[in-house]
C-alpha cells in the first residue's frame, strides 16, 4: 500500500536529480559567446539558435536589447504574439493560483505559485520572477523548498551577470541553513559551487579554489555546469592560488580531477608541468587553457588576469632555484625570447611581483629574496618600542 510521504520527509526531500544543465544558464553562454564572435566557429547560425531560442521562450522584455545588441531585426509580429501568449499564459496562472486560494489546500496553492515564479525566469522577467517567488515563499513552511526557491533566484542572477544580487542571495541562503532543519548537507555542497562561482567572478580565486577543491567529491550542481566545466574551473583556480606543494596533494593527485581531466585540452600538461618544472611545456599548453579561459563567460573578464599571474608563478618557482641566473639560460627554458622575457621580468619586478634584479650589461637575473626571519624581528622591535611608549604615557597620567 502506498504511504505518504511526511511533512519532515517533504522538507528534507530533494529534488530528483538531473544532470543536465539548466537551459538558462546554457542560454547565457551562448548569449555571451554570440557578444564575442571571435569565440564563435559560425556566428550567425548561434545567432539564429540564439534568437530562436529568445522567441520560444517569450522573453519579450529582452528581445528588443538583443535585436539592437546583435543586429537582428526587430519583428514586431514576433513581439505582438510572443506578449499575447504570454499574456494568456500568465492569466492562465493567476486563475489556478485563484482556484487553489478558493477551493484547494495551501500545498496545492504553493505549487501554483511556484509555477507562477518558474514562468517569469523562462521568459526572462527577473524584475516579475524575484516578486513571485518572494510570494510563494510566504506560503512555504519547509525550509528546504525555500531554499530551492533561492537556488532559483540565484540562477536568474546569474543568468544576468548581477553578481551583488547573487551575493546577497547567497547570504539569505546561509541563513536558512542555520535555521531548525536548515542543515542539509546537499544543499549546503550546492551552495559551495554557487559561491564558488561568484568568488570567481569577483576575481577571488584563492576564495573560489577553498569552496572549488572542497566539492570535488560532492559535486551535485550538474543545473549549473556539467562536472568536467567544474574541474577546469577548479584547477583554473587552483594554478594561480595555491603553492606548488598544495597543487600536488590537492589537484594533481585528485581522484576526481585525473577522472575528467584528459578531457580539457592544456589542463593537465600545464599544470603538470607547472609542478615538475618543465617549463617549455608549461608554455605550449598555455595558450590552449588561455583560449578556454577567455571563451568562459564567468572567467573571460580576467583573461589577462590569469595569464599574468599564472606566469609570475612559473617565473617565481623558476627563480626560487637560482642565487642567479642568465637570462639565455632562463628565455631558454620557458621557450620564449630575450627580449620578451627582459620586458615580462622588469614589469613584475618594478611591481614587486618577483624578488629579483637584472643585470641588463652581464644579461643575468640576480635573486634578491626577502629575509622574513629579519622582517619580522625588525617588526617586533618596532611594535614594542611603540607599546614601551604609550605605558610610559600612560605612567605620567596615573602619576599626576
Amino acid at each position: 500500500m502506498a504511504v505518504e510521504a511526511t511533512d519532515a520527509e517533504q522538507e528534507t526531500s530533494l529534488p530528483e536529480e538531473n544532470q543536465e544543465v539548466d537551459p538558462q544558464i546554457t542560454l547565457c553562454h551562448k548569449i555571451f559567446k554570440l557578444s564575442n564572435p571571435a569565440l564563435c566557429k559560425d556566428a550567425a547560425a548561434l545567432g539564429k539558435e540564439v534568437k530562436q531560442a529568445v522567441l520560444d521562450r517569450g522573453m519579450v522584455a529582452l528581445y528588443p536589447g538583443y535585436c539592437e545588441k546583435f543586429g537582428w531585426m526587430l519583428d514586431d509580429s514576433a513581439m505582438a504574439a510572443m506578449k499575447a501568449k504570454n499574456a494568456e499564459a500568465v492569466k492562465a496562472l493567476d486563475e489556478k493560483i485563484k482556484d487553489a486560494e478558493d477551493n484547494l489546500g495551501d500545498s496545492e496553492l504553493r505549487e501554483a505559485m511556484l509555477a507562477k515564479a518558474e514562468f517569469f525566469v523562462q521568459v526572462g522577467d527577473r524584475v516579475a520572477a524575484v516578486a513571485a517567488f518572494d510570494a510563494c515563499e510566504k506560503k512555504t513552511v519547509a525550509i528546504g523548498q525555500k531554499m530551492e526557491m533561492v537556488f532559483s533566484v540565484m540562477r536568474l542572477h546569474i543568468f544576468h551577470s548581477d553578481w551583488g544580487a547573487l551575493k546577497t542571495a547567497v547570504a539569505r541562503l546561509k541563513h536558512f541553513l542555520e535555521q531548525p532543519g536548515g542543515a542539509d548537507w546537499e544543499r549546503k555542497n550546492k551552495l559551495k559551487v554557487y559561491e564558488g562561482v561568484l568568488l570567481m567572478a569577483c576575481r577571488d580565486f584563492a576564495g573560489a579554489t577553498v569552496l572549488f577543491l572542497e566539492s570535488l567529491s560532492t559535486f551535485t550542481t550538474y543545473e549549473l555546469m556539467t562536472y568536467p566545466e567544474f574541474i577546469f574551473y577548479a584547477v583554473v583556480c587552483a594554478v594561480v592560488s595555491l603553492k606548488r606543494t598544495d597543487l600536488k596533494d590537492k589537484v594533481i593527485d585528485s581522484p576526481e580531477v585525473l577522472s575528467v581531466v584528459d578531457q580539457l585540452p592544456g589542463v593537465g600538461a600545464l599544470v603538470n608541468a607547472l609542478h615538475q618544472c618543465k617549463y617549455r611545456e608549461f608554455m605550449t599548453s598555455f595558450p590552449a587553457v588561455g583560449d578556454q579561459v577567455m571563451a568562459s563567460a564567468w572567467l573571460a573578464q580576467h583573461h589577462r588576469y590569469f595569464l599574468r599571474e599564472a606566469r609570475v608563478a612559473a617565473y617565481a618557482q623558476f627563480l626560487q632555484s637560482y642565487k642567479s641566473v642568465t637570462t639565455a639560460s632562463m628565455a631558454a627554458a620557458f621557450a620564449v625570447s630575450e627580449e620578451f622575457l627582459d620586458a615580462e621580468l622588469s614589469n613584475f619586478i618594478v611591481n614587486g611581483r618577483l624578488n629579483a634584479k637584472i643585470d641588463k650589461v652581464n644579461g643575468v637575473l640576480v635573486t634578491n629574496r626577502p629575509d622574513t626571519k629579519n622582517a619580522l624581528y625588525q617588526s617586533y622591535i618596532k611594535e614594542g618600542d611603540h607599546l614601551l611608549n604609550r605605558i610610559q604615557k600612560l605612567s605620567r597620567v596615573i602619576d599626576l
